[in-house]
């Protein structure tokens, strides 16, 4: 930025002039910058998880508008699902997943950027922040509706029988599926998940400035929120790591990328769910191109709906049970980073509390989004049959209970353990003493 120094009336040198956008240009560009970074991110991992997938391969040049189409489920928005089978067939689909690849990786980077000009700053103002967030969601809603453009195909569908071939092709009842973006509720739940996004920004991030009256809360709220980010990306970590090493041994490494880029953390913080004591119930009839762990996918292709818990699991793999051990040391880390991280003499059954409040809605909300429900199912004059269905949903009084028992556990012993480091108000109080 250019700068000038114009003469004063009485000849002196006058104030310094700074040449440049304006504030508010700059603004709603620094808006912008956020806004696409995350949905760029967003589209280059879905379209490399579905190119995994063998989605690049589907007829009628359907891909550019499946990629569009994930997006805006990862970003909170909603695509329906349509049949066009005329007056002699029946088809019924439905599709209700989110594919949390593409959400963490959209949401990281858009936090980022969004952070990037408040990085130097310790305090702003609620207005100045209020319009950071405003003027984001607006742009972020305006990408939506783009995408929302692209989001729509349709496709003819072989019911898998001759005869049913032909007396559809014959009667004019050729089946169609297609998909298409529904905008309100697609603006209007993605309008929430942006704002969610960025005030859970200001929640976690130690680098994000609050206004004067909500510094009082960043002592208590900050520490705890900020050890549950760090527990779900170590799961997602670790989860990538057995991702990889899955990747390099077995014989289907399309699928196991695929399930990288598109569902790893619903796996993954389904393991921290599972290896606390949670459980999720479900089933599976029939193949439906989900890709699921082989332990998951056999306990749930048998009769009827299965719980998924510890025990379940352990028939099918005995490995399971490390789940255990894995949550105990990532929850006794995040917990005595929490610990570190708040002021020294809080007293650590004030800490317990504060764990087991922060994990159980933790737990929670991964229950929340973990949630699968598929099925689609096709007939024409009852010689046609091709269907599927798939169902995964938690058992949300027990995942928050786990939450509860386990936090109180982990934040006591993490605060027991953090009293000989030295904390940020320690820091504080001994460079007050030396000034005096």
């Amino acid at each position: 930025m250019s700068q000038m120094r114009g003469p004063a009336p009485d000849g002196s040198p006058g104030p310094v002039r700074r040449h440049g956008a304006p504030p508010a240009v700059l603004a709603w560009a620094q808006a912008l910058g956020a806004a696409v970074a995350g949905i760029v991110t967003m589209l280059v991992v879905a379209a490399l998880g579905l190119w995994a997938a063998g989605a690049a391969d589907l007829p009628g040049g359907a891909f550019p508008s499946v990629v569009a189409a994930t997006v805006l489920v990862a970003a909170g928005g909603s695509v329906g699902l349509y049949g066009d089978v005329g007056g002699l067939a029946q088809a019924d689909a439905a599709l209700d997943l989110v594919p949390l690849s593409v959400t963490l990786a959209g949401a990281l980077v858009t936090a980022a950027v969004f952070l990037l000009p408040l990085r130097h700053r310790a305090v702003a103002g609620t207005r100045e922040l209020l319009a950071r967030i405003a003027r984001t969601a607006v742009c972020w809603l305006v990408l939506l509706l783009l995408l929302t453009l692209a989001a729509r195909h349709s496709f003819r569908i072989s019911v898998g029988n001759g005869l049913a071939e032909q007396l559809g092709a014959e009667l004019g009842a050729t089946p169609t599926l297609g998909f298409r973006a529904d905008v309100p509720a697609t603006l209007g739940f993605g309008l929430l998940w942006v704002l969610a996004l960025l005030v859970l920004t200001f929640v976690v991030s130690r680098r994000a400035p609050l206004s004067s009256r909500l510094l009082h809360f960043q002592d208590s709220v900050r520490p705890p929120a900020f050890a549950m980010l760090m527990t779900l990306l170590g799961y997602v970590v670790i989860g990538l790591v057995a991702g990889i090493v899955e990747l390099c041994t077995n014989g289907r490494p399309a699928q196991t990328l695929a399930v990288i880029l598109l569902g790893l953390p619903n796996f993954a913080w389904m393991a921290l769910g599972i290896g606390t004591g949670g459980a999720w119930v479900g089933h599976v009839d029939k193949a439906i191109g989900l890709p699921l762990p082989p332990a998951l996918a056999e306990a749930l292709r048998a009769d009827g709906q299965r719980t998924l818990d510890l025990g379940s699991l352990s028939r099918y793999d005995g490995r399971v049970w490390y789940l255990v051990a894995v949550a105990a040391v990532v929850l006794l880390v995040a917990a005595f980073t929490a610990a570190v991280r708040s002021p020294a003499r809080r007293p650590a059954w004030r800490h317990a509390v504060e764990m087991a409040v922060a994990l159980a809605l933790t737990l929670l909300i991964v229950g929340l989004l973990t949630r699968i429900s598929a099925h689609y199912g096709l007939s024409l004059i009852g010689l046609g049959d091709l269907g599927g269905k798939i169902t995964l949903d938690p058992q949300l009084l027990r995942l928050v209970g786990v939450g509860l028992a386990w936090g109180l556990v982990t934040g006591f012993v993490g605060s027991v353990l953090a009293r000989r480091v030295r904390h940020p108000g320690e820091v504080r109080e001994a460079d007050e003493a030396r000034e005096r």
